[in-house]
């Protein structure tokens, strides 16, 4: 279907059987949601596993007591596994809580009120403060500058990750600009693996920009590749030490899409200095992380190479599921100037771009026929997309027969959507 192409006794024509299509659909009272990357069920099962396996053994490799007090900064044995996943040394890891999104708020909020380096070098101390944002990205991250009072500057994506000559040229011009959000490996929405090109300039950000500027490192996705041979991301530790900017850079992690969801490990990776500064904060809030889940997960992956291994079962539940949208979108737009989308190769999301003006009217739509979708404009800061036409399609937690009835009616309401606003130009 191309609108742009077809007359207006045509579109008349196609209007006539979509509103019919569409009617059936509203009597049939859908309720399905494709809003959240959540695990499935099935994913969760994985890790069942993970109850009793320690069988009341509560000690850690050195000897201490898991139930007990202390550890700020985690398992030795945790750190060993999971700074692999982060690309940091052992030394340069801090395991949490169960959520990364606590250890990138407190990181910010810290560096924010009490300062990078301590009294005198806090972002609150110098003004307006800014953040860099590639768009289309992540809510939550959108969410903690919304919550501080952090001016968000949106930044374009390209194939190869944020549009490096736009980022250099704002950071150069503004000391104010303190950071910058990144989901380098599978980035969410669109699935883009940033290029080695644009983990190198991004690791050099910290030469140009103002004082304490912090490259958030949101690798949430470092581990979920639905093939083997998904493309790799280039270490941003490694080439930050090459350039002497390690300190300008903080990297962060979880098992939440791993193990539990709501019962898994965060993990920071950062500089030995930093990690110094951040501990110090930390300390106040907290007498240490849960240790006897940090053990288990030790004790139920044993080493990098069984945690692949139980990615992989991970992979093949995902698989068919995003077969499943790719091939609605390809059946319903293959042939149109209706939409275009990513093809992700990990991750937990497809983005779809509607033609500008839409995604608010698919959206609402989908909701009056039944199904749920992540709100227009949750991918741009503000929940503004000043184009209207992103949608994040999030396929894991429905069942296969729910996200083929899901994507139906989604391709019927941007079909919809876009022979309507056609007609009304």
């Amino acid at each position: 279907m191309y609108v742009d192409q077809a007359s207006a006794q045509e579109l008349k024509a196609q209007l006539v059987d979509l509103e019919s299509q569409y009617s059936d659909i509203l009597a049939a009272k859908l309720n399905l949601d494709l809003t959240r990357g959540k695990p499935s069920g099935s994913q969760l099962d994985l890790s069942n596993g993970l109850d009793g396996i320690l069988a009341g053994s509560y000690k850690a490799e050195g000897g201490d007591d898991c139930r007990n007090y202390g550890g700020l900064d985690g398992l030795a044995e945790a750190k060993a596994l999971f700074s692999q996943v982060l690309g940091v040394k052992p030394s340069e890891t801090l395991i949490g809580g169960n959520a990364s999104l606590t250890l990138m708020f407190q990181s910010v909020v810290f560096t924010h009120l009490f300062g990078a380096r301590g009294p005198g070098s806090a972002w609150s101390a110098e003004g307006e403060i800014k953040f860099l944002c590639p768009v289309p990205g992540y809510d939550r991250h959108f969410g903690i500058c919304e919550e501080l009072g952090i001016k968000m500057i949106p930044v374009a994506m390209d194939e190869n990750g944020p549009v490096m000559d736009e980022v250099e040229a704002l950071v150069k011009s503004d000391p104010c600009i303190k950071g910058i959000w990144c989901v380098p490996r599978f980035s969410n929405p669109s699935g883009i693996v940033y290029s080695d090109e644009v983990v190198d300039r991004i690791a050099q950000l910290g030469r140009i920009a103002g004082a304490n500027f912090r490259v958030m490192w949101d690798n949430a996705y470092a581990i979920h590749a639905l093939h083997d041979d998904a493309p790799v991301l280039a270490n941003l530790m490694d080439v930050a030490r090459q350039h002497g900017t390690e300190d300008s850079v903080l990297i962060f992690g979880s098992t939440s899409k791993v193990t539990f969801a709501g019962a898994g490990l965060a993990f920071m990776g950062a500089s030995e200095e930093n990690l110094k500064h951040f501990k110090k904060h930390l300390g106040m809030c907290t007498i240490g992380p849960d240790k006897v889940n940090q053990l288990r997960h030790v004790k139920f992956f044993g080493d990098y190479s069984g945690l692949m291994a139980h990615m992989n079962k991970h992979a093949e539940l995902l698989r068919p599921r995003f077969d499943a949208v790719l091939e609605h979108l390809d059946a319903g737009f293959a042939e149109s100037d209706l939409g275009c989308w990513t093809v992700p190769e990990g991750g937990y999301f497809v983005s779809f771009d509607a033609r500008p003006g839409l995604a608010r009217e698919i959206v609402r739509l989908a909701a009056e026929a039944g199904v749920k979708l992540t709100p227009a404009g949750a991918t741009y800061p503000y929940g503004k997309d000043p184009e209207d036409k992103n949608i994040r399609l999030a396929p894991s937690f429905p069942s296969l027969a729910d996200i083929n009835k899901t994507m139906e009616v989604f391709v019927l309401c941007v079909k919809l959507a876009s022979v309507r606003q056609k007609l009304n130009s």
